[in-house]
């Protein structure tokens, strides 16, 4: 039996944590983030009183950016102009977090490939068939993966 340095009496269980309920990622360039995200992947900008009131003064001044997925999470964008990898060849992880995935009703996923190509956004895997489904990995505007992925038909 693996012994584990937490206490049983302070673990999460199963249950207590219910959602995903934002992801935050630092971009180089916020108006070219904001397009890829916005109109080349259909997500849609939070403006107004959508904003939650705890960023309006940051999205007013430029700095911050709100999305929300089909799903409801909330996809946040920090402007970081000085942001540069540590290296600058994508290929080359340089956070802990791999990529970031969305979902697309199967009879949709050639048409997502196509939408990526006519928008000249360089495909760096695939279309790559699995058991799990179909899916395409790119890289956004500040080099991190994004992936657009399927269950099987």
């Amino acid at each position: 039996m693996l012994s584990s340095p937490y206490s049983l009496n302070s673990v999460l269980t199963p249950g207590d944590l219910r959602r995903v309920h934002h992801i935050a990622l630092n971009v180089q360039n916020m108006q070219a983030s904001r397009h890829f995200y916005g109109n080349i992947l259909g997500l849609h900008e939070l403006t107004g009183d959508e904003v939650p009131e705890t960023l309006k003064d940051l999205v007013v001044q430029g700095k911050v950016a709100n999305f929300i997925t089909p799903d409801g999470t909330i996809l946040d964008l920090f402007w970081e102009p000085e942001l540069l990898p540590p290296d600058p060849n994508p290929e080359r992880t340089f956070t802990r977090a791999y990529h970031l995935a969305f979902d697309i009703d199967p009879p949709s996923f050639d048409r997502a490939v196509e939408v990526l190509r006519q928008n000249q956004i360089a495909i760096a895997h695939g279309p790559v068939t699995r058991p799990t489904g179909r899916g395409v990995y790119f890289y956004d505007p500040d080099g991190f993966m994004i992936e657009i992925r399927c269950d099987p038909i």
